[in-house]
C-alpha cells in the first residue's frame, strides 16, 4: 500500500513538473510571437521540412524519406524561380537525419514567416484511406489524427538525451500528447488560412483532399511562426503508393503547395 502511495505521488510530482515546464514555454513562445508579429507583415523567409531522413526511413521502408525530399526541393525551385526575394531554406537537403527540434530551431534561428513540413502518411489498419491532409496544431478530433501524432513524433526515440532535449517528453504517453493540444498557437488563423489553401489546389491537380485537421505534432509545436504539416498521401493506399512514386505524381504535389504559397504569399503582403 505505501509502496503504490509513493509511486501515485512521485508520477503527481513528475506531471507537475512536465505542466509548470508547458507553462513557462508557452509564456516565453507568446513572447516571442508578441515580438515576431510587430517585426514584419510580409512573407520573405519560408523553411520546408522534408520529413525523416537518414537513419529514420519514415513509411514504406524508406520511400517516405525519399519522396519527401523530392518534393520538398521541387517546392523551394519554384519558390526561388518565382520569387528571388524570398528567402527559401531547407531543413535537409540530402538524406540526413535532422531531430525534430533542431528542425523548429532553424526556422526560429532565421525569423522564418511560414514553415510547412512535408510527410507520407500510412495507416497500419487500412489499405482504403488516400488523399492528402495538411495538419495544423491544435486538439486531436480523432482517435486517428491522435495515432498519426504518435507514429510521427516517435522519431524523437532515434535522438540522443531526446528526454532532455524536449523536458520530459515521453511519445509512448497519450497524456503528453494531449498536453502538447493546448498549444493553439498564436498564429492559428494564418495557419488554417495557408493550410486551405494547400488542400484547396491539391484537388485542383488532381489528387484526392482530405481536408485540414489538427493534431499535436513536435515538428511545428515549436515554431513561432505559421506552420503546418503536410502529408500527401498513403503509402499504404496502392493508387497514392503509385502517384507518389511517380515523378509526375510528386510534381502535381509540389505543383499545388507552390500555388498555396503563391496565394498565401499575396494574401499576407497586401
Amino acid at each position: 500500500m505505501l509502496k503504490k502511495l509513493k509511486l501515485s505521488f512521485l508520477n503527481q510530482l513528475i506531471g507537475r513538473k512536465i505542466l509548470i515546464y508547458w507553462v513557462v514555454s508557452s509564456l516565453t513562445f507568446f513572447g516571442v510571437v508578441s515580438f515576431r508579429q510587430e517585426e514584419s507583415d510580409k512573407l520573405r523567409t519560408v523553411v520546408i521540412d522534408a520529413g525523416h531522413g537518414g537513419k529514420d526511413p519514415g513509411a514504406g521502408n524508406g520511400r517516405e524519406k525519399r519522396f519527401v525530399l523530392d518534393m520538398a526541393l521541387k517546392v523551394g525551385q519554384k519558390i526561388k524561380a518565382n520569387y528571388p526575394g524570398v528567402k527559401v531554406i531547407f531543413t535537409r537537403d540530402s538524406d540526413v537525419f535532422v531531430p525534430l527540434h533542431e528542425r523548429a530551431a532553424i526556422a526560429n534561428k532565421n525569423k522564418a514567416d511560414l514553415f510547412m513540413s512535408i510527410h507520407c502518411n500510412a495507416n497500419p489498419h487500412s489499405t482504403k484511406l488516400a488523399g492528402t491532409e495538411t495538419y495544423i496544431m491544435g486538439l486531436h478530433k480523432t482517435e486517428e489524427n491522435l495515432e498519426l501524432a504518435k507514429r510521427e513524433n516517435n522519431v524523437v526515440l532515434l535522438e540522443e538525451n531526446y528526454k532532455k532535449s524536449y523536458k520530459g517528453f515521453d511519445p509512448k504517453s497519450p497524456l503528453a500528447h494531449i498536453m502538447l493540444t493546448n498549444f493553439q498557437n498564436a498564429f492559428m488563423k494564418q495557419s488554417l488560412s495557408f493550410a486551405s489553401k494547400v488542400e484547396k489546389n491539391i484537388t485542383k491537380v488532381g489528387h484526392r483532399s482530405r481536408g485540414v485537421k489538427q493534431a499535436g505534432f513536435i515538428v511545428i509545436w515549436e515554431t513561432t511562426m505559421p506552420s503546418v504539416l503536410i502529408e500527401t498521401g498513403y503509402l499504404t493506399n496502392a493508387g497514392d503508393a503509385e502517384f507518389l512514386a511517380s515523378n509526375e505524381g510528386r510534381e502535381k504535389i509540389s505543383l499545388a503547395i507552390f500555388r498555396a504559397f503563391e496565394e498565401y504569399k499575396k494574401e499576407i503582403d497586401r
